[in-house]
């Protein structure tokens, strides 16, 4: 990363460390699509020791000796903006290493490999008393990170957990957004129930062959601008993205009684995917390359899936794609595939959560986490407090339905706690980035209902996939759209599109 080696020696050393990191990481990803996409359940102990092993490896590489005065040296080096922005990001992962045992790390891979692997058969028999012990271990670990995290940051537990995430955000700031979502949220539920009663609304009519709904994913995705030269789609239990902006692996899940899931899936997943495959090349290896923070990752999916997704004038554009795939019905029409697709009604499930009732599934979940890591409870209380919020929030009793309950998602089996704020804050990016959008191209709409995407993609090139981690989050968003995040246009965007 530097033209003169002679001049920058401390920040060259940083540069060939993190190299190697890239390319471990690359590995260690494929590794974790493996596991969740085509391995067999036979592998899973050994592959929890291998991932323990590569994890270690790569802590072994961040915290080693020498780094640290090469950090210090690298400090009065003639570096470009660029540079001195990579080595602010070598430093916050030198710091959170540092702040952690390898032996810790150790524990924490094998238990969160464990509790995945148990997750899998545990969910789908509603075994909540047998996930129990896995799910104890991830916790103990988690809290013993943010233990020492916290201790290293001064940060309060959660927060240096969820700074792993999200640089810089707090629970405080959290707080704040979430107090006043909470506020506004459930009233904005019933008015938008009750201004979509009188609908009619026609069901599309299946079964929907599975190799017909993945033609239709793939085909989207291509319109969305999808590279399979360097990525592919296939199926997991749970939906995610993954790999390394090369070779970028996502997934969804079908099911034959229906196809909105599966393509919705897809389009959120390819957010995430066109992100990571227009990350800066000249820059991939390094720190500053990495997206931003993972509540912008979540912007870019939501401004496929909601935003986008859900436009009227992309859904009229789906509507014939729809019809080659599965034969020519009513349900079909665009209007109607349009009330399908923004029909509010709670439900059980977040990832099949319709975007207005989405938020109240991240604020119960993160009211809960954030209790956990800090031991203000057990995870024994787990699901009373979901019973209890999940009734104050979307009226809806789960009483003993602990696979639609707390063990739905992988998150928590995979100790990603903190996470999942990301979800709604980022949801409010993705309100802002297209009022940005409409602010300063006013024939934006009519453009997407004419097919034309470029607009869009275009401007998220530029302001959000490539600086990927130059500046810090508020920087980013501030260059982005005029302004840090306000919560405000997220608000704006639901009442217009749903009460509208």
């Amino acid at each position: 990363m530097s033209t003169d080696n002679t001049r920058t020696p401390a920040y060259d050393q940083l540069a060939r460390t993190f190299t190697r990191l890239h390319h471990l990481d690359h590995l260690q990803a494929m590794a974790y699509w493996d596991q969740a996409a085509v391995m067999p359940a036979g592998g899973a102990e050994a592959r929890a020791a291998a991932l323990a092993e590569v994890a270690a490896l790569m802590h072994g590489l961040r915290t080693e000796p020498a780094l640290r005065d090469a950090l210090a040296r690298a400090q009065d080096e003639p570096l470009s903006e660029h540079q001195r922005a990579n080595l602010r990001e070598i430093g916050r992962e030198w710091r959170a290493a540092n702040a952690l045992p390898e032996s810790l790390v150790r524990r924490s891979q094998l238990a969160t490999a464990r509790c995945e692997r148990a997750w899998r058969s545990q969910r789908p028999a509603n075994d909540w008393a047998g996930f129990l012990p896995y799910f104890r271990e991830v916790v103990a670990v988690a809290r013993e990170e943010a233990r020492l995290l916290a201790l290293d940051s001064g940060l309060r537990p959660y927060d240096a957990l969820m700074d792993r995430f999200e640089p810089g955000m707090t629970c405080a700031r959290v707080d704040a957004l979430f107090d006043d979502l909470r506020g506004w949220l459930p009233g904005l539920i019933r008015r938008a129930q009750d201004h979509q009663r009188g609908d009619t609304v026609l069901q599309p009519q299946g079964p929907f062959a599975i190799d017909a709904q993945r033609t239709l994913c793939e085909q989207v995705m291509r319109g969305l601008g999808f590279d399979f030269q360097h990525g592919r789609l296939d199926v997991s239990t749970h939906p995610f993205s993954g790999g390394v902006p090369e070779d970028v692996r996502l997934t969804t899940r079908y099911e034959t009684g229906e196809f909105i899931t599966s393509l919705l899936g897809a389009i959120h997943e390819t957010g995430h995917g066109r992100y990571e495959q227009n990350r800066p090349r000249d820059w991939l290896g390094q720190p500053v390359a990495l997206a931003r923070s993972m509540a912008i990752h979540e912007s870019q999916s939501l401004a496929f899936e909601m935003q986008l997704g859900r436009h009227p004038g992309f859904v009229a554009q789906l509507a014939p794609l729809i019809s080659q795939a599965f034969g020519a019905q009513p349900a079909f029409a665009p209007d109607n595939l349009h009330k399908l697709v923004t029909r509010v009604r709670p439900g059980l499930i977040r990832v099949d959560a319709d975007e207005v009732t989405y938020a109240a599934h991240v604020l119960l979940r993160y009211g809960i986490e954030r209790r956990l890591i800090e031991g203000e409870i057990e995870v024994e209380d787990v699901p009373a407090l979901w019973d209890a919020g999940m009734a104050e929030l979307l009226g809806l009793d789960t009483r003993g339905n602990f696979r639609d309950g707390p063990m739905q998602d992988v998150h928590w089996p995979e100790a990603m706690f903190g996470y999942f704020p990301c979800y709604t804050l980022g949801a409010m990016y993705a309100a802002q980035w297209f009022a940005t959008l409409r602010r300063d191209q006013p024939g934006l709409d009519a453009q997407i209902a004419a097919g034309n995407l470029a607009p869009v993609f275009d401007w998220l090139r530029q302001h959000i996939w490539l600086p990927a981690s130059r500046w810090p989050t508020d920087e980013l968003a501030q260059r982005a759209s005029g302004e840090v995040l306000n919560p405000a246009f997220y608000r704006a965007h639901l009442e217009a599109r749903y009460l509208g």
